[in-house]
């Protein structure tokens, strides 16, 4: 509920403050000032009356009953049941909105406002053309609104399954054309069976091989030099050794040196050994010489191939080919999964559309009823409706559903569009039964019927203030109006006026007094001569 509007600075409006109430509040004379900009509108400096100083338009609202709290949530707004919107215009046309004093963005300001205020004008009006906003007041009706958000979020989640699905198809079609390529890489990196330390192994012994000669000329050497009789390393060494064992028992420091060389004899009795040994078997194979070239020249064009320089990368090559493979292979058991949750998810939401399509069936009839007779007491009792409702095959964003508003304004006449068949007065007054009846549904914000009633004759705007007191049970209705006969209907009554300021006019606004009430009333009846009978005619509809 608004319960304060403050403007400074705005058009005309030096400075304005004015406490709203609950139920029907009128506002008559010359209006307008600073609602569009308050719910989120541009602006810019052109607005501003004083250009050296800033625009603020401020206005108050109690929100406690309109479960907003994970709106601030989500927005990182702090919740007051007390809430305080700000729109400031500076010098510079740069604009500025807050919430609760924390700095926002103008979507989510005009987010807000439209759950806070519905300005509800001949231009609004023509939302009635709008399947969305039939679609809407059905569902209020209907008590569609928890279904339609369960099957949206299954329709995104529907939306999103069939995007991977696609993607997977794609993915699939692009991997087939290098399928056969990648198989024939993978199954020949596969099939040399190769090994990390292979190649130095391999290289190792290559250079053993092709050296083969100088390693046993050099051998051979080795060996005879070691074993040769008398002057061979192996026989001075013994010789050596046995010149120290005589004299070991005569001091601890000779007996260390025989230690020492005796040592030295056994390692170099090893090494001979290992070299007599490696002599005799020491052979040269040419077919293994062949087989380790043939070996190796593999693995050089392999890594040459795959652009890498070890068997360690080209491992890597292989494992990637090997899912680029198993892709493919296992692709069509992974599109059957993801087709199954597809369709599983849409059997859902078709189950939920199906519901909520049931529902609207139902409260059509009811609608039609309540707007008829609420439309007879204005004066349109003629007035037919048919809501032509199809189920189809498509997905929309509240079901799965088809609507057409069809209308005959007059007895005998054939029915056709909405805004092909009503004037702009009697699309003022279906608006107006509309939201009386969404009103008895839903937990309306505040709604501004701003000046509806153009073009009304008196009788039917009588009928309509008695529709706007009645809304006003249920929510806060504040009525712009010209009309003495909705005027009188208001339980508080404000005036808009323009006034002469030292040479400067601005624009006030007063509550009246019932005093004050009457007279505005007269003057509304009979012009600003006010008459008694004028006077008398304002108080017995205020009466």
């Amino acid at each position: 509920m608004l319960t304060n509007l403050s403007i400074k600075n705005y058009a005309l409006i030096d400075g304005l403050s004015v406490n709203f109430k609950d139920k029907l509040s009128i506002i008559t004379g010359e209006t307008g000032a600073g609602k569009s900009i308050l719910l989120g509108k541009r602006a810019d400096s052109s607005t501003l009356k004083n250009t050296d100083k800033k625009c603020v338009i401020e206005a108050q609202f109690s929100i406690s009953n309109y479960l907003l709290e994970s709106f601030f949530k989500e927005n990182e707004l702090d919740f007051e049941s007390e809430t305080i919107i700000r729109r400031e215009i500076l010098p510079s046309g740069k604009s500025r909105a807050f919430i609760n004093d924390t700095p926002t963005t103008l979507q989510v300001l005009q987010f807000l406002s439209e759950k806070l205020i519905d300005i509800h004008s001949q231009q609004q009006t023509l939302q009635l053309s709008n399947t969305s906003f039939q679609f809407e007041i059905i569902d209020a009706i209907a008590n569609n609104f928890a279904k339609i958000e369960s099957y949206k979020r299954g329709l995104l989640l529907f939306n999103q399954l069939k995007n991977e699905l696609n993607q997977l198809k794609v993915t699939q079609e692009k991997a087939k054309e290098q399928y056969e390529y990648n198989l024939h890489l993978f199954e020949e990196l596969n099939t040399a069976n190769l090994k990390v330390e292979e190649q130095e192994e391999l290289e190792e012994l290559l250079d053993k091989l092709n050296n083969i000669e100088e390693i046993k000329l050099n051998l051979s050497e080795a060996q005879s030099i070691g074993l040769k009789e008398e002057i061979g390393l192996q026989a001075l060494l013994i010789s050596f050794t046995n010149s120290l064992n005589k004299i070991a028992s005569y001091s601890k420091e000779y007996k260390e040196l025989f230690d020492r060389t005796f040592s030295l004899k056994v390692e170099f009795d090893d090494i001979a050994s290992e070299i007599e040994n490696l002599n005799e078997t020491i052979d040269f194979d040419p077919s293994e010489l062949e087989k380790l070239n043939d070996r190796l020249q593999l693995i050089y064009n392999l890594q040459k191939k795959h652009t890498v320089k070890s068997i360690a990368e080209l491992l890597v090559v292989k494992e990637e080919l090997s899912v680029k493979v198993d892709a493919v292979e296992n692709s069509s058991e992974i599109i059957t999964k993801k087709e199954a949750e597809v369709k599983n998810v849409a059997n859902k939401i078709d189950k939920l559309a199906k519901t909520i399509f049931q529902q609207r069936e139902k409260t059509i009839p009811v609608l039609v009823k309540k707007l008829e007779k609420s439309l007879s007491n204005l004066g349109m009792e003629n007035t037919r409706f048919q809501f032509k409702l199809a189920h189809s095959n498509q997905y929309f964003t509240n079901g799965k559903d088809e609507l057409q508003l069809l209308i005959s304004a007059n007895k005998g006449a054939n029915f056709g569009e909405l805004k092909k068949i009503a004037s702009g007065g009697e699309m003022s007054r279906i608006m107006l039964s509309i939201k009386a009846i969404l009103s008895e549904y839903l937990k309306l914000p505040t709604i501004i019927f701003d000046e509806i009633d153009t073009g009304v004759s008196g009788d039917i705007s009588q009928k309509m203030a008695e529709i706007m007191q009645q809304m006003s049970d249920n929510m806060q209705v504040i009525s712009i109006t010209h009309l003495p006969q909705i005027a009188a209907k208001g339980k508080h009554h404000y005036k808009v006026y323009k006034e002469d300021v030292a040479n400067n006019i601005v624009t006030k606004l007063i509550e009246l007094t019932d005093d004050e009430r009457i007279n505005e009333i007269a003057e509304m009846l009979g012009g600003k001569n006010i008459t008694t009978t004028a006077i008398e005619h304002a108080k017995e509809l205020l009466s």
